[in-house]
């Protein structure tokens, strides 16, 4: 009898970048309820489906436990996301698939369908409440009340809130309503401790794994990491097998011009890595990372983080042959003609067999 062979398709990148880890011994965290997770369906065009050796299918349409019809997939097909903006930051919304340019490990490759759909967002932010961001403080919490009252949608997404310090709690549970979670920012401690971020990001990636939706990390911090036991390594490992986008609003800037009326300030080495490590983060996810030094430039970054959240292109590719098992794939996607055009997505994916 032929074994079935299930092949998760899931996106890997390895950065160079090193992350030291401080020696220091943390204090046991504060123990958080696990949250239940739900029957996964592998859909398109919202997630990634489980990859088997098969012709291309026909979608069967199903319907979830809200009545909304739901297209599974079992295929050797790879979905590929999309978020394409203009120079101003608004989302590019009327591409057809002639449109797109895509190539596989360098070589052309055909894209087969093409969706446009307003996918259900399913966020966790990490809000950091360690020490080092004391002088940010207000403007952070600022920054996630603005966030949930303009980002989220309550007839589609699904938000949770982690704070992060020496280690990562989580306040708010998945919650459509938005007054919940700015309620649990409001009552936050007062910041102290050391930062665990890079903990706190594979925290929330397993939170999400799980869920159905357009998955989504949203970090609140200056990125600074002075404690975790995860090396940046393993963080975007695990960010890629949850299949996350990371969006990251950087406080330095805002610290900095507090502290001396300019954006820049003489970065020491600690914060020049964690700025690398955040945009590393974001290039790899197909995120992005947004520094604003006031409410003007804290209110265009949030215009551009709905803009990406609430439109998105889904491209399907059927690979040619099958892929290796652990093999990775290196995809390099661009709009035809249109240098002006930002295009962001993931930068390849990785085939493991099971």
């Amino acid at each position: 009898m032929a074994r079935k062979i299930s092949l998760t398709i899931f996106i890997f990148a390895l950065s160079s970048i090193a992350f030291a880890q401080s020696g220091r011994i943390k204090p046991l965290e504060t123990p958080t309820p696990t949250p239940t997770r739900p029957r996964v369906i592998y859909t398109t065009p919202t997630n990634f489906p489980t990859v088997k050796p098969t012709p291309k299918p026909t979608p069967t349409p199903k319907a979830d436990a809200d009545g909304d019809e739901i297209i599974s997939i079992n295929s050797t097909l790879v979905p590929i996301p999309v978020s394409v903006l203009d120079s101003a930051g608004r989302a590019v919304t009327n591409l057809k698939l002639e449109d797109f340019q895509l190539a596989v490990d360098g070589k052309p490759a055909e894209i087969n369908d093409i969706f446009r759909s307003e996918t259900p967002v399913r966020l966790a932010m990490l809000f950091d409440n360690s020490s080092s961001v004391s002088i940010a403080r207000e403007f952070e919490k600022k920054a996630a009340v603005k966030f949930f009252k303009r980002v989220i949608r309550p007839e589609k997404d699904l938000a949770a809130l982690f704070s992060v310090a020496t280690g990562t709690r989580l306040e708010q549970p998945f919650t459509k309503n938005s007054e919940q979670l700015i309620q649990a920012i409001e009552n936050f401690p007062t910041p102290e401790g050391a930062t665990a971020l890079l903990d706190g990001i594979i925290k929330a990636a397993d939170y999400l794994k799980n869920v159905e939706g357009r998955r989504v990390i949203v970090i609140v911090s200056d990125g600074d990491d002075t404690i975790s036991d995860s090396t940046f390594e393993e963080t975007v490992r695990a960010v890629q097998q949850s299949n996350c986008q990371i969006y990251i609003v950087k406080t330095t800037d805002f610290e900095n011009f507090k502290r001396t009326g300019q954006r820049g300030g003489n970065a020491n080495i600690r914060q020049l890595s964690a700025e690398r490590r955040m945009q590393e983060l974001a290039l790899q996810t197909g995120g992005a990372v947004y520094s604003p030094i006031d409410e003007r430039e804290l209110d265009q970054s949030f215009n551009q983080i709905s803009a990406e959240l609430s439109q998105a292109y889904i491209l399907n590719y059927y690979p040619e042959e099958l892929a290796k098992n652990n093999e990775f794939r290196l995809i390099s996607l661009k709009v035809k003609g249109r240098d002006d055009l930002i295009v962001r997505t993931r930068k390849g994916y990785l085939v493991s067999r099971k």
